[in-house]
């Protein structure tokens, strides 16, 4: 008898008298991963938002003649107080 026969026919009895495994997720580790998957699917959709989006508004602002807005940093805005 090869070995894999003899392996399967020791396993056999064990995965035939196999008990339940009595799990439990709790409301908090369900709520948890509800919200992690969608906090994933809210990342990606922003994602592909971002990347489609600002192009198609500068291809607008330019079509219009309108100037994007340039920001000044703190140190220009903190002398005019």
């Amino acid at each position: 008898m090869s070995n894999k026969r003899l392996v399967i026919l020791l396993m056999l009895p064990v995965m035939l008298v196999a008990s339940p495994a009595y799990a439990y997720i709790g409301p908090g580790a369900g709520a948890g991963a509800v919200a992690v998957v969608l906090g994933f699917l809210a990342s990606v959709v922003m994602a592909f938002f971002a990347i489609l989006w600002y192009p198609v508004k500068r291809v607008i602002k330019k079509f219009k003649g309108t100037k994007p807005q340039t920001h000044r940093g703190a140190a220009g805005s903190a002398g005019s107080s």
